[in-house]
This record gives C-alpha cells, structure tokens and sequence, in this order.
C-alpha cells in the first residue's frame, strides 16, 4: 500500500493516501468473477499490488471498447490488477443506445460492481449524463473522500444528472469542481474535427508527459470555461487541443480556432481532509486512445496519481493487447450495429 502521496499537481507538497486493492504480490485478483463485469489479473509491472477500476458508463464515445482494452494493456503489461464496470440495462446488457433521463422519459441507470470503488487503488471515470440510485450515488461520493486518485475522461466532466455531493456542506460538482471544468460547448465542428496534442510550454518535464508525443484523436476540443477565462487556478494545464481542419492526422490546424486546454492535473479534497490527486483529459474517444501518445499520457497519469513517478519510463510499452477496432463515436447506434450485449462481449 502506497502511504505517502505528494497531493500536488506539480509532484511534491501535502500527503495524501491510497488505499490497497490486494495484497501486493498476489496473483489472485481481489475482485471476484462476474458476468456484470470484467476482471484482469495484473501480471509483473510497477502497478503490481494495486487494483484499478475502470467505469465504461456512456453513450456516445464507445468507451465500451475503450475501457477494456485500456485495462488489458494495464494487467499484461504493466502489472495492475483491473475490473472494468459497465451501465447495465434492466436485463443486465451494456446498452450504449440506451438515453438518459429526460422530462418525456425517466431513465434510472445501473453500473453493478460499484462497490468495489472501496478496495480500489485507483479510478478511471467515464460517464455521461447518468441518473443513478442513491446507493450507488453514495459510493462514488466515499471515493471522493478517500484521498485516492482520479482520472476524468472526455464526457465524465458531464457525467452525472442527478448528483448530490457536499464537502462540509457545500455543494461539489463533478466536471466543474472535482474534474476542474465542464463541457460548455464544441469549440469547432462536433464529429467534424479532430485533435492534435500540444504540450504546454514549460510542462516538457511534468511526470504525465513524460514520453509523450503525437497525441491526435478524430474528437474535437471541448471548452470548458468562457471565452476569455481559463482553467481555475488549481490546475496545471499540460495539453493544449489544437482543432484542426479534417478528421485526418495529418490535416492542418484550423487557424480560426485558438488551442484550448485538453489535458490537465489537480487536486481535491473531499470531507475528512483527504487530498486526491486528479488528472482530466476532455480527449478519450474510444478512436483517440489509438494514439500510442494518449495511451501513454493515461497511463502515465494513472502511476502519477498513486504517487509513483519514479516508475514513469517514458519508454514503457503501451502496445495495444490484442485487438482493437474501435467504432466511431456518435448516435447513429443502427449503422455500426451497436445492440445490447453482455459485458463478457467486450473482453
């Protein structure tokens, strides 16, 4: 178990703490078997010991796929132990077609396994517009408190309806708060843009970017404060999102567009005084994590968030595991024949 965590978002400053999602060395995993959900026993790497739980729990972005091939490549080749949970249907199918809750139709949503937000080491959160029981509710907000770490992908800073969190009797919202900034809008053209990575200036030798290049993905850039702000002055920005004129690689910058940040880290202190570290990145389409370049800055992240920077290398394998052929994000779920399916589908 990792007890000391640096809480800045530049590496050093208050302690925070982690807990164990197993005892370190175990080949077991600490999660047991489910058809709700997927388990991968980490094999030898740095995250060896640690559990890290990954919630796929939206519409638009395939984070279905995305999610479980993250946690292959996390378990075979870097030693974590994962358990990836998923938005179920009533009849216990992932349903990225279902909606969300609205004045004409009231949706509940379900992700099983969430209690096991408890034994984790560390989360990955990918949500959008979710109205889930006070329950579950209950145990995302326990994470929150827990001084553990946090990574926020693309719609999770738009990731909940119905959410209810206080710190010492003040309201705390999840994008604007916690992740440090919520969706305002598509800063260029929704599904007709794409992204190049810009690391920012001064920021080469953050531990997240360590290693890092070529980060390009078919999304577009969100804005997440008006025009004229910035990013609160708790994060360090550490990419900025240069939308460029197409949906290729290789498409020149729209120069129309100013660069916005995409990724970012900070920190957040829940009720009992535990600080978290958090890193958000508004990129996180199921097609951006083809990108060697993000499949690093995350995992990179995720090893900076449980306070191990000294096992960044900025070399470290982050080949794909097995195959990978993402669909397009949006909502034309007929024509990619997205339909209900068990979790055990997506493995």
């Amino acid at each position: 178990t990792l007890n000391e965590v640096p809480a800045d978002p530049n590496g050093g400053g208050a302690q925070g703490e982690s807990g164990s999602g197993g005892a370190s060395g175990s080949s077991e995993h600490s999660v047991p078997q489910d058809p709700r959900w997927l388990t991968y026993p980490g094999k030898e790497g740095p995250g060896k010991g640690k559990h890290v739980v990954l919630v796929a729990a939206e519409q638009e972005y395939r984070s279905e796929q995305s999610m479980p091939m993250f946690a292959r490549l996390l378990a075979e080749r870097h030693g974590f132990d994962c358990t990836v949970l998923f938005a179920l249907d009533p009849d216990g199918m992932v349903d990225p077609s279902r909606p969300v809750h609205s004045k004409e139709e009231a949706i509940e949503h379900d992700i099983p396994g969430l209690e096991h937000l408890a034994g984790a080491d560390a989360v990955i959160w990918f949500s959008r517009l979710l109205t889930l029981p006070e329950k579950q509710l209950e145990q995302i907000y326990a994470y929150l408190d827990s001084g553990k770490p946090l990574i926020g992908l693309r719609t999770a800073n738009h990731g909940f309806i119905a959410w209810d969190y206080s710190v010492d009797g003040t309201k705390a919202r999840f994008g604007e708060d916690v992740l440090g900034g919520s969706f305002r809008a598509h800063h260029g053209r929704w599904h007709q843009d794409s992204t190049r990575g810009v690391i920012v200036e001064g920021q080469q030798q953050h531990p997240i970017l360590r290693g890092v290049s070529d980060v390009w993905g078919p999304s577009d850039v969100y804005r997440t404060y008006p025009e004229g702000g910035s990013l609160p002055a708790d994060c360090t920005a550490l990419l900025m999102g240069q939308p460029l004129t197409g949906r290729n690689h290789d498409d020149p910058p729209n120069t129309d567009l100013i660069p916005l940040p995409v990724a970012w880290a900070k920190t957040w202190t829940g009720n009992g005084g535990k600080t978290s570290r958090v890193f958000h990145s508004t990129m996180g389409s199921a097609r951006d994590f083809e990108s060697a370049g993000m499949r690093r800055m995350v995992l990179n992240a995720l090893l900076w968030g449980l306070g191990l920077e000294g096992e960044i290398d900025g070399e470290a394998n982050v080949d794909i595991v097995g195959p990978y052929a993402p669909l397009h994000s949006g909502f034309n779920y007929a024509a990619q024949e997205i339909v209900p399916r068990a979790p055990a589908y997506y493995r």
